[in-house]
């Protein structure tokens, strides 16, 4: 197995240990662009489930700015949405890994 495919498969298995710091040393680091490629494609992935959290934080906010009571229910909805795409980008990034240690 070379190098090139077990850093690439790190990246998307990162999301276990360093899900934003080590898809970005890695993309800075390493001169292969396919290496590149999939640094970035696992960060952006990696990045999705705290853009739904920044969202969800929003929704709290709107709803508590308003005392509207059809708003009440946005950041619960907000929280559970995000942990079920939280729960898909993990699935997705190990999917992923184990295609890339696959590849021939």
């Amino acid at each position: 197995m070379n190098s090139s495919k077990l850093l690439s498969a790190t990246c998307y298995f990162s999301v276990f240990f360093a899900p934003f710091l080590f898809p970005v040393i890695v993309y800075f680091v390493t001169k292969e662009e396919k290496v590149k490629k999939h640094a970035k494609k696992s960060l952006f992935s990696h990045l999705l489930p705290f853009f739904i959290l920044v969202l969800s934080i929003g929704g709290f906010i709107i709803a508590a700015a308003t005392n509207h009571d059809g708003l009440a229910a946005l950041p619960f909805l907000g929280i559970v949405v995000g942990g079920m795409i939280h729960l898909l980008v993990i699935i997705w990034n190990v999917i992923k890994g184990i295609q890339v240690l696959q590849e021939a």
